[in-house]
């Protein structure tokens, strides 16, 4: 089967990609291959698919989404969503790879921020997006599921 990430660079999304270690399967591997990405996304400029790649199998995912925006000087942001790593891959970089990633592309992208959302408690977890550079100190956020 072809890589989900050989598919996506075929498409001009942005992909990164990683070589060392082995993985068979995995979350992330399968979280990518079993969902449908449809065209809207694809060809939307600003939706972009970041994956991390051990000899050719996603790792470790997100999506950064461009949006325009009236304040700010019109200036863009952009949102961070779907951090996925595979488990097997947690704690080598991969996420924060993917994460730098995603904010190199609102910097190009002339973002005044950049904004993550986490439904874990975990302490690790936030850990994680505070070592990453995201604060909990300045917004509250609300979602609504429709």
């Amino acid at each position: 089967a072809v890589c989900m990430a050989k598919s996506l660079r075929k498409l001009g999304c942005y992909v990164i990609g990683f070589c060392s270690g082995k993985i068979s399967s995995g979350y992330a591997t399968r979280w990518l291959s079993e969902r449908y990405v449809t065209p809207d996304i694809l060809q939307n400029k600003d939706y972009h698919i970041v994956v991390a790649e051990v000899e050719g199998k996603v790792v470790s995912t997100c999506t950064c989404v461009i949006i325009p925006n009236l304040t700010h000087n019109q200036r863009p942001y952009a949102v961070v969503e779907n951090v996925v790593t595979d488990k097997n891959f947690r704690g080598k970089g991969y996420a924060t790879s993917c994460l730098d990633f995603a904010k190199e592309i609102a910097i190009k992208n002339n973002c005044y921020k950049l904004m993550l959302m986490t439904g874990s408690k975990k302490e690790t977890t936030l850990n994680f997006y505070r070592n990453a550079g995201y604060t909990d100190k300045t917004k509250t956020a609300f979602d609504q599921r429709v």
